[in-house]
This record gives C-alpha cells, sequence and structure tokens, in this order.
C-alpha cells in the first residue's frame, strides 16, 4: 500500500512537472503569426501616439498598467493617456522594429525600438529608446499589462 501511494505520488508529479515544463516553453512569433502582427501594429500606433493622441492606448493597455518610462518613474494607464503639453509635443514619431516572443497562449512580451524629434532649448532632438512589453490575453482580449523603456543613443 505504502509503495503504491509513492508510485502515485511519484506519478503526479511527474506529470505536474511535464505541464509546467510545456506550460514554460517558448516561441518567437513569426513573420506570418496574426496575434504577433496585431500586438507590432498596437505597438507602432502606440509609438505614434506620442506625436498625435490616436485613442490606441486607451484600446491595447490593461486598466491595471503599470509602466517604467525612460526616466526610472512608475506610470499608469490613466496618466499615459495625459496628452503632453503642445509646446513640448515630438513630432516624427515612429516605431523602428518590434519582435515578439510567446510564452504559452496568454502571454507574450515585445521586444521594440522607436525614435522621435523633440523640442529641447530653442532647438530639436531626436530621441531614441528601446522597450520590453508584456501582453496577457484575458478574457479573450490582448492587453499590455506592463512596460520598460529605456533611453539609447540613436543610430
Amino acid at each position: 500500500m505504502f509503495r503504491r501511494i509513492i508510485k502515485i505520488t511519484l506519478v503526479g508529479v511527474a506529470t505536474l512537472m511535464t505541464v509546467s515544463a510545456h506550460g514554460q516553453q517558448s516561441r518567437w512569433a513569426t513573420k506570418d503569426d496574426a496575434t504577433a502582427n496585431y500586438m507590432i501594429s498596437m505597438e507602432r500606433q502606440w509609438a505614434e501616439s506620442a506625436c498625435k493622441d490616436n485613442g490606441v492606448a486607451e484600446k491595447i493597455l490593461a486598466d491595471d498598467f503599470q509602466g517604467t518610462s525612460t526616466k526610472g518613474e512608475r506610470y499608469t494607464k490613466k496618466e499615459e493617456m495625459q496628452p503632453p503639453s503642445s509646446s513640448n509635443r515630438p513630432h516624427d514619431c515612429k516605431l523602428d522594429d518590434a519582435k515578439v516572443r510567446f510564452f504559452g497562449n496568454e502571454m507574450a512580451i515585445a521586444y521594440g525600438a522607436e525614435r522621435r524629434i523633440v523640442p529641447a532649448k530653442g532647438t530639436e532632438e531626436t530621441q531614441c529608446q528601446i522597450w520590453t512589453d508584456v501582453w496577457l490575453k484575458r478574457k479573450g482580449k490582448w492587453q499590455i499589462v506592463a512596460a520598460q523603456d529605456s533611453k539609447v543613443e540613436c543610430k
């Protein structure tokens, strides 16, 4: 009886480990992956929204979204949706590149780079940043729940 309990326990543990390992497998999105293409399209619109509000933040950011800016400051969805003053509004905002890695069927991480031209002390400068966004699928809808932005030198 005791051996049978140990055997059943070991089989259960092995099954759980296999299921857990399977759930942790990841894959890079292919170019024809519709979900990844949707995410990249939304990332492009979000990058462009720094120049002209297009309402995309309301659509793609989860209500419990938490971001970290290039200055190390945290921000929420509500704060992200506040437009900058017209005197500080950048122009030529664009996504340089983005790629998506899926972790199971309900989580993905998007990695990308973007640039914009911003007013700076009577002149203009190009600002570049790289970022990592965490997407979760909740109730059938993909949303960004976290973002981390880092300022980098433009290439």
